[in-house]
């Protein structure tokens, strides 16, 4: 007699199973530690003197250090794939990002998920899920908000959509939603040497283009650490018995990864950016595998004081990272329009910078 099987194992939603105005309450609660703090660092290197150093931090006016805005990112972003994107084929892309106030260690994030899009793709195998996620702190405050779109494999190919819509996004997040997670900045304060650069917001120009120079290699146990610290169980991470039989023949590195290492990579020549306060959009353009070097080039697309702000203002940034290619010649689009091969993701952010 075989033995009886249970249904109580999760094996993720499917394109179908979604629908608009769903709102989704993940699990798990998540309260974030120094330790969490020590290896993100660990794994990125990242040397931002406000997220580093908690006299740094009191002395310009935070509490402490806050915990670097994108581990909140992944963080948040990490409890949502349990029920968004266990059978994703692809995650597309991000728009509408807000950091909404610091986070410390000690705070317990969770997030919810309302579906705020659905469109079926014309093979009919798959389709493209748009959600808008919220992580808030244990205070019941909002944190972070974002949209971000992915592409879902079908259950059943046959399975009809009740209802099917394409959300319109902002394409840039407005200057007066920028700022709102900082507190008053002492801008006489800021130490230049510290901070590791003496380059301020006036000394940026719209147009600019700063090659970062240094590059990471990417190892395999490396990116695996860093899914887990985030919570984020996609199968194409982790799961090489698997993966070893599909269109890769191997592992994919979640694309955060990607992200955290060209914002480490760009402290060298925006030292003084110290906060990323929204993301306008982001393309994960290719996917990355281990033993590659990442390497990234910015460029300056804005800039902006703040209403009613004295202390900080706004750049807007393009982060563009590549594969096994150094930056000097700033890799991009070429001709014809496609991107160069080498480009693995091209993010469009503002970030913020004292006076």
């Amino acid at each position: 007699m075989p033995e009886k099987t249970s249904a109580k194992s999760f094996v993720g939603n499917f394109f179908e199973d979604f629908r608009l105005g769903q709102v989704i309450r993940h699990a798990s609660p998540r309260t974030v530690t120094t330790g969490d703090v020590a290896l993100y660092t660990a794994l990125y290197g990242t040397r931002f003197a406000v997220q580093s150093s908690d006299v740094f931090a009191r002395i310009i006016g935070y509490r402490r250090a806050p915990i670097d805005d994108l581990l909140v990112f992944h963080i948040v972003f990490g409890k949502t794939v349990p029920d968004i994107s266990l059978n994703a084929v692809a995650n597309l892309g991000y728009a509408d990002c807000r950091f909404l106030c610091p986070v410390y260690p000690g705070a317990t994030l969770t997030t919810t998920s309302e579906v705020i899009g659905l469109k079926e793709n014309s093979n009919r195998k798959t389709g493209v899920v748009y959600v808008r996620s919220t992580g808030r702190d244990d205070t019941g405050r909002a944190v972070i908000e974002y949209v971000r779109w992915v592409m879902v494999r079908k259950r059943d190919e046959a399975a009809q959509i009740p209802v099917e819509q394409v959300p319109v996004l902002p394409k840039v997040v407005p200057i007066e939603a920028l700022g709102v997670s900082v507190p008053p900045i002492d801008e006489i304060s800021w130490d230049d040497d510290a901070a590791g650069s003496r380059h301020r917001f006036g000394d940026y120009q719209i147009g600019e283009r700063i090659d970062h120079i240094d590059g990471t290699t990417v190892e395999e146990a490396e990116h695996q650490l860093a899914t887990r610290l985030y919570q984020n169980p996609a199968k194409v991470h982790f799961n090489q018995w698997a993966e070893g039989q599909g269109r890769f023949g191997r592992r994919l590195i979640y694309g955060g990864h990607v992200i955290s290492i060209a914002r480490a990579l760009s402290f060298n020549g925006l030292a003084n950016a110290f906060h990323i306060a929204a993301i306008n959009g982001g393309r994960h353009v290719a996917p990355l595998f281990a033993g590659k070097t990442v390497f990234a080039w910015s460029e300056i697309l804005d800039k902006t004081r703040l209403p009613g702000r004295e202390d900080i203002g706004a750049l807007r940034i393009r982060t563009v990272a590549t594969a096994d290619k150094p930056c000097e010649t700033f890799p991009d689009r070429i001709e014809g329009g496609d991107y160069d091969p080498a480009v693995l993701l091209d993010l469009d952010y503002w970030a913020l910078m004292p006076l």
